[in-house]
């Protein structure tokens, strides 16, 4: 198989089953169900996901199209928490659109074509390949975020979000074209190399700022958040589950291969960035979600507290921060996509629960929903034996492990504040049900995909909590991985270079 070919694989596979949903949708009659072709969407990306393993399964790094394609095992494993979120996604709103919207079909190819552009920044190791993924990955959210046609709120959120994440774009664009000016290279080695003779460095350092900030609007790190709750509280629940984490896990790819490979040169520089902007997202976040009575748009904060958690790694040092990054990364994924499967299937199409108050007796209700979303917030509290415990235990001690011991304490006080509106929404769960939560009577049961979906999310933020050592290998594997290949680019830059490089992950 051509290299080229078996590095974007999953992509292929996706574009492929992409296209062909939306060559079929049109072939069926406008009031007939749309359910073939998101089984066929999930088809796909479980193909893609097995595309995946294979890809890893070889044991080498694969390099294409002029080496701005670069698969490992770090790329892999973001390949693996973006396809499976989507996968549960699917799973979740198969049944969502059902007698409500005649073009559901194309919410399943958007899903597909956001998955490839979000796959193909995670291997990317070339700026502007990076903006071509970026673009179609952004493109599709911002259709998906109006999905619900006949909702103002539906349109108010994809305007929003469309216009500031064109300007945000446009800031990472110029700090691609900064980072040439001053290198000569937009590939990420080739800059790293660059930044060692650069007669510009100031220039440099700007296109490196320029460029945060365009990452920093797509991973919702204050001050760049301000278009999340908005956004968040208008779009259908199912994409936001998929907006808050897989968007996410491809932009901190991205970041982690920004900072650590190709402007390592600086970083006792952007660590004291990622400081403020860790303790800002953290605090502003917490502090926003406890002002907040809709659920979503409380979850819209903790979400840009959660990227501060994660921007905490970024301060460690580069094989610990990696790691950590990965490893938090794939626990968010599985527990916010989670929690936001499980009010996909309260709210359902029309949005019938959307305050804290509208969940009151939903432990009696309907208690296996109630269990779920309680395990989801425990998760994202960070009680023990839930996969976010572990993800923040890692984090923060790979902070202090580089001596940053005060952003570790201001992250654990924020979690101790993210305890009470969590536990808020909690407690509203298993509060008595009265005549005001009448509402939740009209819950629709659990379809069996649905139910397959939340099984998936809920396993994988258990075994992520009580057997964490195999992602915590793998994050590693990736984490060494990335940065044995760095070694090597720079070992082959310089002819004199005789350095053994290698590793061993059991």
């Amino acid at each position: 198989m051509s290299p080229n070919v078996l590095a974007l694989l999953p992509e292929i596979i996706l574009t492929l089953t992409g296209v062909f949903i939306m060559m079929a949708e049109p072939c069926l009659a406008p009031n007939s169900s749309r359910k073939p072709l998101g089984w066929i969407a999930i088809a796909g990306t479980v193909g893609a996901l097995v595309a995946s393993w294979y890809q890893v399964s070889l044991g080498v790094t694969i390099h294409a199209f002029s080496n701005t394609i670069q698969v490992d095992a770090f790329s892999v494993l973001f390949h693996y928490v973006i396809g499976a979120v989507v996968l549960v996604t699917l799973l979740g709103s198969l049944d969502y659109f059902e007698g409500n919207a005649s073009h559901a079909g194309e919410y399943f190819a958007l899903l597909c074509f956001g998955a490839v552009g979000m796959m193909l920044m995670a291997s990317s190791v070339e700026l502007l390949m990076v903006f071509v993924g970026l673009e179609i990955s952004s493109i599709s959210t911002y259709i998906l975020c109006g999905f619900r046609k006949g909702q103002a709120t539906g349109s108010e959120s994809s305007i929003k979000y469309f216009l500031l994440g064109s300007f945000a774009t446009a800031f990472f664009l110029y700090g691609v074209a900064l980072a040439f000016g001053a290198t000569g290279s937009t590939d990420l080695y080739a800059v790293a190399l660059g930044l060692q003779t650069t007669a510009t460095p100031a220039l440099a350092f700007t296109a490196l700022a320029l460029i945060l900030i365009g990452l920093g609007f797509k991973v919702s790190a204050a001050p760049f958040h301000v278009w999340t709750p908005d956004v968040y509280q208008g779009a259908p629940a199912p994409v936001v589950g998929l907006m808050s984490t897989a968007p996410k896990a491809a932009a901190f790819a991205v970041l982690l291969r920004i900072t650590f490979t190709g402007f390592p040169i600086y970083q006792h520089r952007w660590t004291v960035l990622m400081w403020v902007l860790a303790a800002l997202s953290m605090t502003i976040g917490n502090l926003g979600a406890l002002l907040q009575r809709d659920v979503k748009r409380m979850l819209a904060y903790s979400s840009i507290a959660h990227a501060g958690y994660l921007l905490v790694a970024f301060t460690a040092f580069p094989f610990d921060g990696i790691a950590a990054a990965c490893f938090y990364t794939a626990t968010y994924a599985a527990m916010n996509v989670g929690a936001f499967a499980v009010i996909t299937q309260i709210s359902g199409y029309d949005e019938r629960a959307r305050t804290i108050d509208d969940f009151t007796g939903l432990g009696q209700k309907r208690p296996y929903l109630a269990a779920l979303l309680s395990f989801f917030l425990l998760s994202l509290i960070g009680i023990p034996f839930t996969g976010g415990f572990f993800g923040k235990f890692y984090v923060f001690s790979a902070a202090i492990h580089n001596g940053n011991v005060w952003l570790a304490v201001i992250g654990l006080l924020n979690s101790g504040v993210a305890c009470f509106y969590y536990l808020r929404l909690l407690a509203a769960v298993y509060t008595k049900p009265g005549a005001e939560s009448a509402r939740l009577n009209q819950l629709r049961p659990i379809s069996i995909p649905a139910a397959v979906g939340l099984a998936l999310a809920a396993a994988a933020t258990l075994t992520l909590g009580i057997l964490p050592s195999g992602a915590v290998s793998f994050a590693e594997y990736a984490s060494h991985s990335t940065l044995i290949e760095q070694g090597r680019q720079e070992c082959a830059a310089h002819p004199d270079c005789h350095i053994q490089l290698q590793f061993d992950v059991r």
